[in-house]
């Protein structure tokens, strides 16, 4: 058996399988559990997806949201059990793999296009 086999072997029960599909551009909500001296409480980050990376148990992404007028990012490994779940909120329709060009806008031109594939037998 080569060492990557068994490398794989011991990381497979350390992932997640209640991950929901996320891509580039979705708004999502993170739980994130947050300890405070004995307690234990989950904090919600919303935000869009503007990245990820990496593959497996390596696999993170990066979450940007506005708070206060200025842009907040923070990145999250996938699998971390810092992380209680991951909701999508709103699909977004993304023509890139990393949004990073947000960064630099402001106002409505930070708004993504919404995914309407998959809708066009509904009347509009």
């Amino acid at each position: 058996m080569n060492r990557q086999a068994i490398i794989e072997g011991v990381v497979q029960d350390q992932l997640k399988t209640d991950v929901p599909r996320m891509d580039v551009g979705d708004t999502i909500n993170v739980h994130c559990r947050i300890v405070e001296g004995d307690k234990e409480r989950v904090q919600v980050f919303q935000g869009t997806l503007i990245g990820r990376k990496g593959g497996g148990i390596n696999e993170s992404i990066t979450v940007r949201r506005l708070v206060d007028g200025s842009g907040v990012e923070r990145v999250f490994p996938l699998n971390s059990p810092r992380v209680a779940k991951y909701e999508v909120v709103r699909r977004a329709d993304s023509r890139r793999a990393k949004l990073y060009f947000l960064r630099d806008r402001v106002g409505k031109s930070t708004r993504l296009r919404d995914r309407r594939r998959g809708m066009k037998h509904l009347a509009k």
